[in-house]
């Protein structure tokens, strides 16, 4: 039975894009892990491996394209993608939502449980990270490179100071830029 891991990066940023991998093993990769209990080193070296002994697709949104059509739309579209460019028995997402796509089976914490899932994990990560990295160039006095888009606390700061850069994602509204009454 042939499975297709699948895994995104960038869900819950506040800038840059969203990374879905699929992946199917064509040769053993050793020592995989969800992408998250890895070092960046690690990750590196395993991204390496995946890609020589794996079939894979990387599907990579926008942040304009997230602000508008919506992050459950724009990871629908990378599923399908993914289910066009990879031929498998099997299409294991993730997580708990098919996002209306039948040929999908979610399992929550597959990452930690299907290798497949694991490499798709990483190369998404790693993929990602690489991004906002190089977004960092252009964007220095936001730290992308730091904290990935993600929301930290310094992260919030900045755009309080700065306000939004061309590659935040507008739609995204937290708590901690909204306006107070106080």
């Amino acid at each position: 039975m042939i499975i297709c891991g699948i895994d995104e990066a960038g869900r819950g940023p506040l800038a840059g894009p969203l990374v879905v991998a699929g992946v199917i093993m064509e040769k053993r990769v050793y020592k995989l892990n969800d992408s998250k209990a890895l070092s960046q080193k690690r990750r590196e070296e395993l991204f390496k491996k995946i890609k020589k002994a794996c079939k894979y697709e990387i599907v990579i949104i926008d942040n304009e394209t997230i602000d508008r059509d919506g992050l459950s739309l724009c990871i629908k579209k990378a599923l399908k993608k993914i289910i066009s460019s990879l031929e498998a028995d099997r299409y294991i997402f993730d997580g708990n939502s098919k996002f209306g796509v039948k040929e999908v089976e979610p399992i929550v914490k597959a990452d930690t449980k299907i290798k497949e899932v694991m490499a798709a994990s990483i190369l998404a990560k790693v993929t990602r990270d690489r991004i906002m990295c190089e977004l960092s160039k252009d964007y220095p006095i936001y730290n992308f490179c730091k904290h990935k888009g993600y929301p930290t606390k310094e992260h919030i700061e900045l755009i309080k100071k700065y306000g939004y850069c061309k590659i935040h994602r507008k739609s995204f509204k937290p708590k901690a830029l909204q306006p107070t009454l106080f």
